[in-house]
């Protein structure tokens, strides 16, 4: 019976992934009805779970850290191509799209995801560990991701407004590539060991850590329906945001609202297989999921549209506004507090969640 339940599990996670890419050829470019719109919902969720699946297949073949990075760097390769399609398409409307989506990211995967991984991890295994040297490194080079291409352009005077010049913007890209390779770098060569999963002394370790990994043909094939998955999930969030956009209208929401909801989509896989993570006390491997996520938001979209703007015919607007400077900074002071000891309680994952539902509340009410 076991045996039959895995092979089902295994024919749907195979197809779903497969259905989801056919269905964003036959609904790409058109307006959704109401009916389609629900059955691209629920074939969206489907893909959201395949992708966690298949990462995890990959991640167990290849081991941490590289596991957590390659769905990092899969889900955020094709949220670039995303965002900057929607530039391409949206007119004045979209100069503030890059900004609002990089920055969505970042406070959803550093108060969202890890925030629920913590408090999940420490809930069931009484408090969450992890590696301090690593996740510090992490943590400190996200923030100076965000502050280098989201806070300076409010500040600069080269140009009107939250914006920065050709020479600025060339700046911020090269900057946020080379500290992200270097980042790399360091996660996966020359201090791999810093953001392999702590456990705690004299706790038995999960079960899955000695299961046998699957053969190369088993992750290839993962992999690749891995990048169809997010492909699926990515292109068919894109094709109801006319119907989240629509209904953020109706409701007499800010615009900003659209860029969340968009994330939240793009994002539920790694959300997904970090909470997954924190219940087996691999906390470590959450906490790469999430500042990884945040730190290749800003370092692959940043240059992305940067070369987007040689060609966009509006204004390019990354500053953040008063509100969301504080939130920011209030993230990453939290963050080193919670970074320091190396361990979590509730506690901490409890004030990261809060800042999330503050700065989704502000969105929402601004």
């Amino acid at each position: 019976m076991t045996d039959r339940i895995k092979t089902l599990a295994g024919r749907w996670t195979h197809a779903v992934p497969v259905l989801a890419v056919v269905l964003l050829a036959l609904t790409w470019g058109r307006d959704l009805p109401g009916g389609i719109v629900v059955v691209v919902t629920l074939v969206l969720a489907g893909a959201v779970l395949a992708a966690v699946h298949h990462a995890e297949v990959v991640a167990h073949r290849v081991g941490e850290p590289f596991g957590s990075l390659v769905l990092a760097v899969a889900v955020t390769v094709i949220e670039v191509a995303l965002i900057v399609t929607l530039m391409l398409d949206g007119g004045d409307k979209s100069a503030t799209l890059a900004r609002d989506t990089v920055f969505a990211a970042v406070m959803i995967t550093c108060n969202g995801i890890l925030g629920l991984s913590l408090l999940v991890g420490a809930l069931r295994h009484k408090t969450a560990v992890f590696n301090s040297e690593g996740t510090g490194a992490a943590l400190a080079t996200v923030a100076t991701l965000a502050v280098l291409s989201l806070v300076l352009p409010t500040f600069t005077t080269s140009k009107t407004g939250p914006e920065f010049s050709s020479v600025q913007l060339t700046f911020a890209a090269v900057a946020s590539l080379t500290l992200y390779g270097l980042f790399v770098a360091t996660q996966t060569v020359r201090h791999r060991d810093y953001f392999l999963p702590v456990v705690k002394q004299g706790q038995v370790p999960s079960p899955d850590q000695h299961a046998e990994a699957p053969s190369t043909r088993t992750a290839l094939v993962s992999l690749g329906l891995l990048l169809l998955a997010l492909i699926g999930v990515v292109g068919l969030a894109k094709g109801v945001s006319p119907t989240i956009e629509s209904g953020v209208e109706a409701a007499g929401l800010g615009h900003g609202v659209v860029g969340v909801i968009i994330a939240l989509l793009v994002l539920l896989p790694e959300t997904i297989a970090a909470v997954r993570a924190a219940r087996r006390n691999h906390v470590q491997t959450s906490m790469n999921l999430a500042l990884g996520s945040a730190m290749a938001s800003i370092g692959l979209t940043i240059p992305a549209v940067a070369v987007a703007s040689l060609w966009l015919p509006g204004p390019l607007v990354l500053g953040l506004g008063n509100t969301h400077m504080v939130l920011l900074a209030l993230t990453v002071v939290v963050g080193a507090l919670t970074v320091v000891p190396g361990r979590a309680t509730p506690l901490q994952g409890g004030v990261h969640l809060v800042l999330l539902a503050a700065y989704l509340e502000l969105t929402i009410n601004p």
